[in-house]
């Protein structure tokens, strides 16, 4: 039982070594891309010491063609006779290498190589296959229009061709104005991708177009090259400066200049016709792009259309309005926001105003009926010795009997300045008329002014 169960174990042994042997003990690199007319070595890692086992193998190409390289065995190796000019073999690494490639080494080649280890009887065989790429170096892409003539949309069609004179297996990629050009229903791409056909051409297509090619060992792109395509008339309007615009009526002020402008998205730009409608005739007043109205000429409002014709796609459009001329009042000739006075002219007539109401409030406070008798009554005049006041504020005390006094003088006038009113006491010929309260206390007997 034991002698099977040694059996056993010494067979798992076994296989699990023959399960990673081959990642185990020898690496090659899958892919090796080289340049031709120049040499390149593919390199073999080995994970145990050479010396240490008993080892034969070969150098094969495998494809397109078979064809024997080299064969080798502890101590020596045995190349192909054919093949010792362009190939150099390493017996210590067992490595491999082109001394200058060219078109006919590339092809897929195996390395086969059995080893015997000193403490073990098994045979190993390893087989590893490395792909060789032969390429050459891509020089710069020159792109070409199939057409040099005009481009009108939705009429022409033009193919971009990316040329490459020196490079293989290069990959094409088209760019607009450095992005991506995907494909679509009127952008079709060549079978390698090398030509580029975008069928009709519409406004969306104008840009910068570039070409980039690449291949394994090199990356060239092509200079830009400008594609200009002539389309519309699009997005149709008029605009005023001095206009006011509701929907499809502009409002002007009486007896302005308006000037209207006719705009448009084409190219090339477009031709521009003025046309009059009344409901009982079509006048053309002129061509251009700005149309000037006196408005002092309409006496009722008027329709005007404005047709932009590009005379190269041969597609038109046009957009009308309707003129109304208002009276407005100074200040509405700019109806879109522009105010009718300046800043410095606001600035001086706030500053105006500021002082006519600082000299109205000044002279009201100053020549007030009222502060004028309380200046009067605040003198010591001989006239007022015998008025009783009480010496207090209240309401009550302006209750009482009112009356006219006169003092006699020179002048015939009934009515007197504020500056004669406070001159009373000093100029004693003054013949004029006041008020004063008479006021009733119960206390005291009423006195009056004047005696």
């Amino acid at each position: 039982m034991e002698s099977v169960e040694i059996a056993v174990s010494l067979l798992l042994c076994v296989m699990m070594r023959m399960s990673g042997a081959n990642t185990e003990l020898i690496s090659v690199p899958l892919v090796m891309h080289g340049i031709k007319g120049k040499p390149l070595h593919i390199p073999v890692k080995t994970h145990f010491g050479m010396n240490e086992v008993e080892f034969q193998g070969t150098w094969s190409q495998i494809s397109p063609k078979e064809n024997h390289l080299v064969t080798f065995e502890n101590g020596k190796a045995i190349p192909n006779l054919q093949l010792k000019d362009t190939l150099i073999f390493n017996l210590t690494s067992i490595s491999l290498t082109f001394k200058q490639l060219d078109e006919a080494a590339e092809g897929e080649y195996q390395l086969q190589i059995n080893i015997i280890f000193p403490d073990k009887d098994k045979l190993e065989s390893i087989k590893k296959t490395v792909s060789i790429t032969v390429n050459v170096p891509l020089s710069t892409p020159v792109m070409k229009k199939s057409s040099e003539g005009t481009l009108v949309e939705d009429q022409d069609n033009v193919t971009l061709t990316c040329i490459v004179e020196n490079g293989a297996k290069a990959k094409y990629q088209w760019l607009k104005n450095d992005k991506t050009v995907s494909p679509s229903e009127r952008r079709i791409f060549s079978q390698n991708n090398s030509a580029l056909l975008i069928n009709p051409v519409k406004k969306e297509d104008i840009g910068m177009y570039s070409c980039a090619v690449t291949n394994p060992i090199s990356r060239a792109r092509s200079k830009d090259m400008e594609l200009s395509v002539f389309y519309g008339p699009y997005n149709l309007e008029v605009n005023s400066d001095q206009g006011l615009r509701i929907g499809e009526v502009f409002t002007v002020n009486q007896g302005e200049l308006i000037f209207f402008d006719c705009l448009a998205d084409s190219n090339p730009p477009n031709t521009c016709v003025w046309i009059s409608r009344t409901d009982n005739s079509t006048e053309v007043l002129m061509t251009g792009p700005r149309f000037e109205v006196p408005s002092h000429k309409l006496a009722q409002p008027t329709k005007f259309l404005c047709r932009a014709f590009n005379n190269v796609t041969k597609k038109q459009d046009e957009t009308h309005f309707t003129l109304v001329v208002a009276n407005l009042g100074k200040g509405s000739e700019k109806l879109q926001g522009e105010s009718a006075v300046s800043p410095l002219a606001a600035i001086t007539i706030s500053s105006l105003l500021i002082i006519l109401c600082m000299l109205f409030v000044f002279f009201r406070k100053t020549c007030h009926p009222k502060r004028v008798l309380m200046k009067i009554y605040s003198r010591p005049m001989p006239e007022q010795k015998g008025l009783h006041r009480s010496g207090h504020e209240d309401a009550t005390e302006d209750f009482g009997i009112y009356e006219f006094v006169s003092i006699p003088g020179k002048m015939e006038s009934n009515h007197a300045s504020c500056r004669s009113l406070a001159r009373l006491d000093s100029v004693k010929d003054l013949h004029t008329t006041i008020y004063d309260v008479i006021r009733h206390v119960p206390e005291t007997p009423t006195l009056s002014l004047l005696k």
